[in-house]
């Protein structure tokens, strides 16, 4: 057809990990032949190039899953299948020049160079907000890629001819059901059309979302009693405002994705209105349906905002779990949570298996997410989802607390080996130069003085102190001055007392003082260097993994 510019009117790839991983399971898993992916608007930028309108973070993600099955080809040596789907990618144009089918300006060069390049790379390029979605995007599907190829490779019933025949014949395959994927192009005559367009999709007009077309199928469902007043149109919006008032990051789309994988087959979110469809079908499935919609979004919204509740002293721990689960901003758990505190509220469940429940997925989400980064596979929030789902379907407390035993099974399976974890946590750091993970220091060094040290705080008058202190004099560098294992929480009162003093007089004065926790290993500093912080940090790492967050 010609090439593709985004222009720049048009806003920085955006998809996050779900958009993606919804992209997967659509058009490779569960994708049927000739799979409809929507319209895409175009404008005539110049001769033979269509500026994008509408479309752009699906043809970047096409782009994407394109040079990571070519360059996986190349390293299976089909050099022919690799350079073939390249010319997909990069191509001549009528001067013979070289140039990429899909152009942006937005994320050049990093686009360019990293992952629609064929050759090798020659430039350094500092990663800004749409590089590292550009990165983690194209990341998962290499990952997934690799994956079916080494469901192939480490087939042992075969030889490695036959290997090698179905090997191709997969990466073809996958090739295909990218290739063959429908869509309907609409193209303006120019870039003032272009304009009013983008506009009407993005402010004055927006397509219907899933929240809409659930609100119209309810409703429908459910006659009104009167001409005049729409109850459960009016009850569906109360919740909808709701969601729209908080300061939290919360769509109610994706509570109602949440909620559904909480009750019901697991399915994503794009395709979650045809199952709702099938599944509510009645008036009394209707009303069931939006008095659990209700009733859930009250409890989503309280785990994303666990302040907004008085809890009892004795329940503490869940809201402490829902607390730091907020700040790992992981969301897989999510139905998870979900269907373990409808079931506590509606007392189904005590509120010791509910902690233990809780606190497991916070402790498995600080190592996994939190300290290692480990990438989260569909298969995660699959195994959250249909945990959610016998949660809800148990027929008694027993089974509830056997579905428990059952998820942290699982995820102590996944829990990384502690090298992995050692190595990231020692990398931990907060300072005045570094504050990114200022939030996550004060949670470890927090849930550390309270399970080894036995205290109770209050985090909001506990501040972090550097126990080197900061500043050009210091012969350590600023990220070793940032480095855990040269941090320690006090109240703001014992910081003030320690102000500027050098190590020795700090830890005499820290020593003194009531209610400060001092591990052991800091006990025994005489001075605190390079090797002394990297000591620590290591020591901190060993009790963080083995007894404060061991599930």
């Amino acid at each position: 057809m010609g090439y593709f510019k985004i222009p720049r009117f048009q806003r920085p790839y955006s998809w996050e990990r779900i958009e993606v991983e919804e992209f997967w399971a659509d058009t490779i898993v569960d994708a049927e032949s000739d799979y409809f992916i929507g319209s895409i608007v175009l404008f005539k930028y110049q001769e033979g190039v269509f500026g994008v309108v509408d479309g752009q973070q699906r043809l970047t993600t096409i782009t994407m899953f394109l040079c990571a099955l070519r360059n996986l080809m190349r390293d299976f040596g089909f050099q022919d299948l690799a350079q073939g789907l390249h010319g997909l990618i990069e191509r001549p144009d009528k001067n013979n020049k070289n140039q990429y089918v899909l152009q942006t300006e937005t994320s050049y060069p990093f686009l360019q160079e990293h992952i629609q390049n064929f050759g090798t790379l020659d430039i350094n390029i500092n990663a800004g907000e749409e590089e590292a979605r550009l990165k983690d995007s194209f990341d998962y599907l290499k990952d997934g890629l690799q994956q079916a190829a080494n469901g192939i490779q480490n087939d042992t019933t075969v030889n490695d001819d036959k290997k090698r025949e179905n090997l191709s014949r997969k990466l073809i395959e996958l090739r295909e059901k990218i290739l063959q994927l429908k869509i309907i192009v609409i193209t303006l005559n120019n870039e003032d059309d272009a304009y009013v367009i983008f506009e009407t999709l993005n402010t004055r007009g927006r397509d219907l979302t899933i929240s809409d077309l659930v609100r119209t199928h309810i409703t429908r469902l459910i006659p009104q009693r009167n001409a005049n007043v729409d109850r459960a149109k009016e009850r569906f919006n109360k919740v909808v405002e709701a969601f729209e008032a908080s300061n939290e990051e919360v769509s109610v789309n994706t509570f109602l994705h949440h909620l559904w994988l909480s009750k019901y087959e697991y399915t994503t979110e794009k395709k979650l209105y045809k199952k709702l469809k099938k599944a509510v079908k009645t008036k009394d499935q209707a009303n069931d349906f939006l008095a659990s919609f209700e009733q859930d979004a009250k409890i989503y919204q309280l785990i994303h905002q666990p302040s907004s509740k008085k809890w009892r002293i004795e329940e503490q721990g869940v809201r402490d779990a829902l607390e730091a689960l907020a700040m790992f901003r992981v969301r897989q758990q999510l139905p998870f949570v979900l269907s373990v505190l409808r079931e506590y509220f509606n007392k189904n469940l005590n509120l010791k298996q509910t902690k233990r429940a809780l606190c497991a997925v916070e402790k498995f989400h600080f190592i996994f997410t939190a300290v290692t980064s480990q990438r989260s596979s569909g298969g995660i929030s699959s195994m959250y989802a249909y945990h959610a789902r016998q949660m809800r379907a148990a027929a008694s407390q027993a089974d509830r607390i056997g579905e428990i035993d059952a998820l942290i099974e699982k995820l102590l399976a996944k829990i990384p080996p502690y090298e992995e974890f050692e190595i990231n946590f020692s990398s931990i750091g907060a300072s005045e130069k570094f504050t990114k993970r200022k939030a996550l220091v004060t949670y470890i060094l927090g849930r550390m003085n309270q399970v080894i040290g036995g205290l109770t705080l209050d985090m909001s008058k506990m501040t972090i102190e550097h126990l080197a202190n900061q500043g050009k004099a210091s012969a350590l560098t600023d990220v070793q001055l940032a480095e855990i294992g040269n941090l320690i929480l006090v109240n703001e009162s014992l910081n003030g007392k320690l102000g500027e003093k050098v190590f020795s007089e700090k830890i005499k004065l820290l020593k003194n003082s009531s209610g400060v926790w001092l591990d052991e290993n800091l006990k025994t500093q005489k001075s605190l260097g390079e090797k002394e912080i990297r000591n620590r940090s290591n020591f901190l790492a060993k009790l963080a993994f083995e007894k404060v967050w061991k599930i």
